[in-house]
């Protein structure tokens, strides 16, 4: 049976009056103790008033050093061989003073509570990493596996090229099939280039890191962009930074990164416009600036443009930006995108100047 409101009210003493009520209990006593032995006939000597004042001091201190050592000593010990506990890693581990219904006990329940919120944390983590775990064994199978199809339907694939390529040489010139074959080659190679995509994508070769200057690789790729620009009203502009110093890069993968983020600008773009290409420095990392003029994205399209297969052009593969995505994250980068329907978008690539070294692997003693 619970004690009345105001009985629970009445026991709610913060730990200091607990500590201080006793001893302050004590020091009356005390003192009409002494007041006593003066008044009285029997103790009138010094000496005994002496000695009765010594053992009032003593027992004073008794007192407040029990006191101090119930309520406070105890549960500190308590709290420290717990929190000890709970860095191993036993979350079970609980303090009993938690009971206690005064500031203390309020701490030891605002302890429990935290263990017991980091404990059910732990397990929802554990549970998100075995999802994660078999999500990317899932992917890694199914990344073989392409891998492997790919191969398979390139060498048959080959062939009908070779086939489609005799037929139209053999075909008179007047013939009408010759529009047909034009078709078919140019669909050959598009399921080429989604083969080579999904072949680069399963299989992406290590970057070969070393300092280089990032305005050149950039510029390699912006001279590469404006040849596909040759006859349209399509401007290919770059703003290079010249105080900019090394940048440890794979040069070949960030240049096919920037040119693949620079003809899906070019592509974008309906009629006239440009493409803006810059070189920026900042303090932690160096940065590349892709803006285009073209139709932009959708809100709605924008969050899935990463993921592979997902393309807002019909002659898409869809796994450019995915791979692009996946050589600027293994240079300890990554890729912001803003757009606007009707005004464009940009691309910001950041790379760090220097890549994070690995941390060293535990050496094996050989016994």
């Amino acid at each position: 049976m619970q004690p009345p409101p105001f009985l629970r009210r009445a026991t709610r003493i913060r730990w200091q009056w607990k500590v201080f009520i006793p001893v302050l209990a004590i020091l009356v006593l005390g003192i009409s103790a002494i007041l006593l032995a003066l008044t009285s006939r029997q103790l009138r000597e010094l000496q005994w008033i002496v000695i009765g004042i010594f053992a009032f001091a003593i027992l004073l201190c008794i007192v407040l050093l029990a006191v101090l050592l119930v309520l406070v000593e105890h549960p500190l010990e308590e709290l420290m061989s717990t929190i000890e506990r709970v860095r191993r890693g036993d979350l079970t581990a609980r303090v009993e003073f938690s009971r206690r219904d005064d500031d203390v006990g309020r701490l030891g329940k605002q302890f429990n509570e935290m263990v017991e919120k980091l404990d059910q944390n732990r397990a929802e983590i554990e549970e998100l990493h075995k999802g994660e775990m078999a999500r990317a064994e899932h992917l890694a199978t199914l990344g073989e596996l392409a891998a492997g199809l790919a191969h398979e339907i390139r060498n048959p694939l080959a062939g009908i090229a070779g086939v489609v390529d005799i037929m139209g040489r053999e075909l008179p010139p007047n013939s009408s099939s010759r529009a047909v074959i034009g078709d078919v080659h140019r669909e050959v190679l598009h399921i080429q280039a989604i083969l080579n995509d999904l072949l680069s994508y399963s299989r992406p070769r290590p970057p070969d890191f070393h300092p280089t200057d990032l305005n050149t690789t950039v510029e390699q790729a912006v001279v590469l962009a404006r040849q596909q620009v040759l006859t349209k009203p399509i401007k290919v502009l770059f703003e290079p930074n010249p105080s900019l110093p090394s940048v440890d890069h794979d040069p070949a993968l960030i240049q096919q990164v920037v040119l693949n983020i620079t003809l899906n600008g070019i592509q974008a773009i309906s009629g006239t416009g440009q493409v803006t290409l810059a070189v920026l420095q900042n303090h932690d990392n160096a940065t590349i600036t892709i803006s285009d003029t073209g139709r932009g994205i959708s809100s709605e399209a924008l969050p899935r443009i990463f993921k592979p297969f997902f393309t807002t052009r019909s002659e898409g593969t869809g796994l450019g930006l995915s791979l692009a995505n996946g050589i600027v994250h293994s240079h300890g980068g990554r890729i912001d995108v803003t757009s606007a329907l009707g005004k464009g978008t940009t691309f910001k690539i950041s790379l760090p100047y220097a890549r994070p070294k690995p941390a060293p692997r535990p050496s094996v003693s050989k016994k």
